[in-house]
């Protein structure tokens, strides 16, 4: 497999994935963008979406949200899953931004997964949205680019690393976004596959 053809197949996914909005996009800072990435994990992007428009509204900052407690924040985000778990980590994931980084985001990997709730795939998922350098590994990224053969491997780590060398470094953060808007636009399996298939033909 060589970038050229793994470009032209991406382009053939976006063109049959719907232009929706992913739970990734479109926050008014960095701050936001990432509290919304760690509530997206294992919840559907308009769950996530709904959620954290009416969270922002009261806790728009790392300042505001670190002031919070995780009691507050329950209440707030219940229909995520896992909001338990969740509240407490975005409330000490701002409680670190304001103490280490004056309640900004940073932009380096190693930095974002000492962060609370932030795991490699969250860090990556939110450099390559801002424009940074990131290919974050999902369950979207690890079927489409095993079945497009971009990748033999099963560990998230291993794809990671295939995929860094198959695309050059200035198409990382598009393929995130382009594999998952496909696979929340084809939810059946089968349909999925079909799809998959011809695009793999694609040279």
């Amino acid at each position: 497999m060589d970038e050229k053809t793994a470009l032209r197949q991406m382009d053939e996914l976006r063109k049959n994935s719907l232009n929706m909005r992913l739970a990734a996009e479109k926050w008014a800072s960095d701050f936001q963008t990432l509290i919304a990435i760690i509530l997206s994990a294992r919840t559907l992007d308009e769950t996530t979406i709904k959620v954290c428009t009416e969270l922002f509204k009261t806790y728009s900052t790392a300042e505001s949200l670190s002031k919070a407690s995780s009691q507050e924040i329950e209440k707030k985000i219940s229909l995520i899953n896992f909001y338990q778990n969740k509240s407490r980590y975005i409330v000490e994931c701002a409680e670190k931004l304001v103490e280490l980084y004056k309640g900004n985001v940073p932009y380096n990997i190693d930095k974002l997964i000492e962060l609370p709730g932030v795991g490699r795939k969250t860090a990556n998922v939110f450099l390559s949205q801002v424009g940074k350098d990131g290919l974050g590994v999902d369950t979207h990224v690890q079927y489409i680019s095993k079945r497009l053969g971009w990748t033999l491997q099963s560990k998230p780590e291993k794809i990671e690393e295939d995929l860094k060398n198959l695309f050059s470094r200035e198409n990382w953060n598009k393929v995130n976004e382009t594999l998952v808007r496909f696979g929340k636009t084809h939810t059946s399996r089968k349909n999925k596959d079909e799809i998959l298939a011809k695009i793999k033909r694609i040279k």
